[in-house]
């Protein structure tokens, strides 16, 4: 497998707390890791860390064998796609089609592209009849799967996922099950959550973080 993050003796403090603790973690191209632990073990912290927005005391990370510290935080969106536990962190435009169409557009990309390429995502995540909803009136699981569609619109090569399950139904569940398993084709994904089935269904790696430390890291 190709290396895409790596990290190296890792430490991070939060609010003069430390959290992690001499981390070390290799994670691959078309690889399906999950992180696991309990809550305060510092798991959503180490997805923060990896993409630069949180910075670590100490340590080393590269992202596709370039030292974060000389990537901006632009640059390393365009490579990692980071879907936040709460998806209102990452949802700001009115309607669901001016949402998933912002990033395109920042980009100038021709509108005929910009029209098939959102109806695609509207359609794969069965989003099209709330195409000109205010964001503010979806629910939870609308929201997580707008979110997680404006993502892929980027088209990164990583995926960082925070608990993306949280207020999905069983049918939305399954529908994120089958995306996931199609894109780990093209994309290595880090999985961060506490869905056990989940885990155990996707996973090629399941790493376990415990007060801060990688206490496991085998294959599924």
């Amino acid at each position: 497998m190709n290396e895409f993050i790596r990290v190296e003796k890792l430490f991070c403090s939060l609010n003069k707390v430390q959290v992690l603790k001499n981390i070390n973690l290799v994670l691959n191209r078309k690889e399906f890791v999950s992180l696991v632990g309990p809550n305060g073990s510092g798991k959503t912290t180490l997805g923060k860390v990896s993409t630069g927005i949180i910075k670590p005391d100490s340590g080393n990370i590269f992202i596709d064998g370039k030292d974060i510290s000389s990537l901006s935080l632009s640059e390393i969106g365009r490579k990692i796609g980071y879907l936040f536990q709460n998806p209102d962190r990452q949802i700001f435009a009115p309607t669901v089609y001016e949402d998933l169409s912002f990033a395109l557009k920042y980009k100038r990309t021709p509108t005929d592209i910009i029209e098939k390429r959102v109806n695609e995502v509207l359609d794969m995540f069965e989003l099209k009849h709330l195409k000109d909803a205010s964001i503010y009136r979806l629910s939870q699981g609308e929201k997580q799967r707008l979110a997680i569609g404006g993502i892929l619109l980027n088209d990164p090569q990583y995926l960082i996922l925070d608990e993306p399950t949280t207020g999905l139904d069983p049918k939305r569940k399954n529908d994120l099950s089958r995306i996931l398993k199609s894109l780990i084709e093209h994309v290595g994904i880090l999985l961060i959550s506490h869905d056990k089935s989940f885990v155990l269904e996707h996973s090629h790696r399941i790493v376990e973080l415990r007060d801060g430390s990688i206490i496991d890291d085998k294959k599924n």
